[in-house]
């Protein structure tokens, strides 16, 4: 008879220069976040890999290594690569941040935040789909509203795992949504616009028409133009999506307003910079400037 090694907690090395507390700053930064919870130290989130479901309880041991703790059920060896690999993604642990923070000791921005938090790391949003949704989501309203309207939607339209009482949800399927009419996302306060754009981009998603391998294959700018074509994708949701999602370190969403307010802090400015400004300010991220926009990001929020 044959059978199977089981586990209930993997074990993850991390790289020298990565600050469990700094991203679990950087994810604690809303209360209204309904993807995961953070709480003394931990982070308990659903892992979707395929058609598994994996509900993951995440903390440092005195090793300094992650420790993560499978809480709904356990997984075989097969199934323990690819939770490995997804978060080893999901921390971008294996990017070398060093060329990052050597341009960042020298740069008159990005010292300031990287001294404050050093260790961050982009988090990412493996599923292709949410990425773009929070991108929609969050055109042209504050962070607060955005993170309460993704509540309901996930709430809504989402599934989740019950633990210790609690519910942990997990995103809406593009299959799922690919099949709504915008009204149904009507007494959610979504503008119209944003319901159309969302629906017709889980039905690309669905049929095949955009999906996440096809960009990965593709360069930077090449990528930023196919995203660009898409109806309720413009330049700022593209990179947001670029960034968080397909990992391309030059992806910049120089129109962002948190960047901009981060840039007119630091810089005591009377008046927001011009875009020719940050340009020139960004001159030396050159192939980082992801990362020098996330962690400007965090002089705010």
């Amino acid at each position: 008879m044959n059978t199977q090694e089981f586990q209930d907690e993997i074990i993850i090395t991390l790289p020298f220069d990565f600050n469990l507390s700094a991203n679990l700053g950087y994810l604690s930064r809303n209360t209204s976040e309904c993807m995961y919870e953070v709480e003394n130290a931990q982070l308990i989130k659903v892992i979707v890999i395929h058609e598994n479901r994996y509900l993951v309880r995440i903390h440092l041991n005195n090793h300094q290594q992650m420790v993560v703790h499978l809480l709904n059920r356990p997984l075989n060896k097969w199934e323990k690569a690819g939770l490995i690999n997804y978060i080893r993604e999901w921390f971008d642990l294996d990017t070398d941040l060093t060329q990052f923070y050597e341009i960042a000791q020298t740069d008159q921005l990005l010292h300031i935040p990287v001294q404050e938090h050093y260790g961050l790391r982009i988090i990412g949003l493996s599923d292709f789909f949410e990425a773009i949704c929070w991108g929609i989501i969050g055109q042209q309203i504050n962070l607060t509203f955005a993170y309460t309207l993704k509540r309901r939607f996930v709430e809504k339209f989402g599934e989740s795992i019950e633990w210790q009482g609690k519910k942990f949800w997990i995103f809406p399927t593009c299959e799922r949504i690919a099949q709504l009419t915008p009204p149904d996302l009507t007494d959610m306060k979504m503008t119209l616009k944003k319901s159309e754009y969302i629906i017709e981009i889980a039905q690309l998603l669905t049929r095949g028409a955009l999906s996440k391998e096809q960009l990965k294959n593709l360069n930077y700018k090449e990528a930023e133009k196919t995203l660009i074509k898409i109806r309720g994708i413009g330049p700022w949701t593209a990179n947001y999506v670029l960034m968080r999602c397909l990992r391309f370190k030059e992806a910049f969403p120089i129109d962002d307003v948190g960047l901009i307010n981060s840039i007119k802090t630091l810089q005591n400015m009377d008046r927001k910079p011009t875009k020719e400004e940050i340009l020139k300010l960004a001159h030396h991220w050159k192939h980082w400037e992801s990362y020098a926009t996330f962690y400007l990001w965090r002089i705010l929020y």
